[in-house]
């Protein structure tokens, strides 16, 4: 207030004045939010993918993206490759072609323009992507908005975001990671605070590529389109759910990524404990992607590893042995592994849902190599009847609900009277194929990426909940407190471990 002016004209300059200041905030707000959600949502116009030399480009990150440009989508798109190795213009656009050939003789003819323009105009560029200046400088001088696709090792991710924060970042930047995500809790945090940094959330995309839409949806529309499913989806009858992801592949020449992470971290932190939310979600009001995140989040808040880990959960590792005609070598003396590290190749635990819907319900969940037959699979077994008139013979077995992944499937067993003696009880499977996706994993996951939607991404504070659930079982194992089994390459584990699968044949 001057020596002039009188209270009341000074307070209604001083609310004038705050008013000022608060319209002046909201619209910095606003404009911030409004490029925010612009970067979230135009379609991405360049692609760069670092670790373009790498295995994953080429193996599955460049065949998935052919297969969506062969439907037509995205016909702008340009894609660039950056990586440490000192490759040749011509050594780039073979890999490309190579990458993109199945794609192509499918395609329609907008398809096949797209993915001959892309095989004609793609780029590679030799960058160190850690030294200043260097990957800021190069997204700036694409054309955006970009999107970063770091198929890189997770130290070497990090410190490529560690640089950016220093140079800075063009507006509107995706960027997409690559599972895992950091290497514990403590990382994961650390790294969710960096990227925070760098874009908005909704601009950063955690791939997990073994979620892609056509799962995600299958299963969605399974629980909630269907009235006879959701009132008996709860404790009060369902007695135990299962996810299983058994391989009949080995080490596969991974030993430098396999023997630092085991089937714990590689899968079942990675990929199933993922599968298990959207098996214990409650409905959400949309499948937007802040509906259904929220909806994940929820679930894994409540999800815990019961003690004592050595009730609770199990480890094992191959031995020699043989999967079909191939001959497969002892784990511990593979190329590259360290029979010291105690790295196990086959992981079960059993995880709690503490919640009105989930409590006592024990959720089972098993991942691991080197094993005799494939099964990717989850399976809700029913809790019996409570009452079976006398007079029926035979088995009355639980009713067990299959949800297959890759090919999606659908198996219901169900006792029914068998033929012949109507007294007799016979199990039967319904089986249906649930809808199959017009796209590879990666390439579902990559649409998403392109058009903005972060629906299949894993948002920041799901990642550090599935670090919380398995760490203190890491920290168990690590000090021997839950033994190291073995079992023989091309069996189905360890003798004493009873599986549903096994249950299924003896039934």
């Amino acid at each position: 207030m001057t020596a002039t002016e009188d209270p009341a004209t000074a307070r209604t300059r001083d609310r004038t004045e705050d008013s000022t200041a608060e319209s002046a905030h909201e619209r910095a707000a606003q404009r911030t939010d409004s490029t925010a959600r612009a970067g979230s949502t135009a379609q991405t116009r360049t692609l760069l993918i670092l670790g373009a030399s790498g295995d994953l480009t080429g193996r599955l990150l460049l065949p998935g993206l052919a297969q969506l440009l062969a439907t037509g989508r995205h016909p702008g798109l340009s894609v660039v490759g950056a990586g440490h190795e000192d490759w040749s213009a011509e050594q780039w656009s073979q890999r490309v072609h190579e990458a993109t050939g199945k794609a192509s003789e499918g395609a329609d003819t907008a398809g096949r323009q797209t993915l001959e323009r892309v095989r004609a105009e793609s780029t590679y560029h030799q960058a160190d992507v850690t030294a200043p200046g260097v990957l800021s400088g190069l997204i700036a001088s694409l054309e955006g908005p970009v999107a970063v696709y770091f198929a890189l090792p997770p130290r070497i991710t990090v410190l490529a975001c560690e640089r950016l924060a220093e140079d800075g970042l063009a507006p509107g930047t995706r960027l997409v990671m690559e599972k895992p995500f950091g290497t514990g809790g403590e990382s994961a945090a650390e790294l969710n605070a960096l990227l925070r940094r760098l874009v908005p959330e909704q601009q950063v995309f955690r791939v997990d590529h073994f979620l892609g839409k056509g799962t995600v949806l299958n299963i969605l529309g399974l629980r909630f389109a269907n009235r006879i499913l959701e009132p008996v989806w709860n404790r009060d009858h369902i007695e135990k759910v299962e996810i299983v992801f058994d391989e009949d592949l080995a080490l596969e020449g991974r030993a430098g990524y396999y023997d630092g992470a085991g089937a714990l971290r590689d899968m079942i932190q990675s990929h199933l404990l993922h599968i298990l939310a959207l098996l214990a979600i409650d409905v959400p009001a949309a499948l937007h992607e802040r509906d259904l995140r929220d909806a994940i989040t929820t679930a894994l808040r409540s999800a815990r590893v019961p003690e004592p880990f050595s009730a609770s959960t199990r480890r094992a590792r191959y031995t020699a042995g043989a999967i079909g005609e191939r001959t497969v070598p002892d784990y511990a003396a593979e190329p590259g592994v360290d029979p010291a590290r105690g790295t196990e190749t086959l992981a079960e635990i059993t995880v709690e849902v503490e919640s009105w819907r989930w409590a006592g319900v024990p959720f089972v969940l098993r991942s691991g190599k080197g094993l005799g037959s494939r099964r990717k699979e989850a399976i809700v077994t029913f809790r019996p009847v409570p009452h079976l008139p006398h007079g029926f013979r035979g088995t009355d077995s639980p009713t067990r609900l299959r949800i297959g992944f890759g090919p999606d499937t659908l198996e219901l067993d169900v006792d029914v009277n068998g033929p012949g003696d109507v007294l007799t009880l016979n199990r039967v499977t319904l089986d249906a194929d649930l809808n199959a996706p017009d796209l590879l994993p990666y390439g579902e996951v990559l649409e998403g990426v392109l058009d903005g939607d972060p629906l299949l991404s894993v948002r920041g504070d799901t990642a550090e909940d599935c670090w919380r659930i398995v760490e203190p079982v890491l920290q168990a194992w690590a000090a021997d407190e839950v033994p190291l089994e073995d079992y023989a390459a091309g069996s189905t584990g360890p003798a004493a471990w009873a599986t549903s699968q096994r249950e299924r044949d003896e039934g």
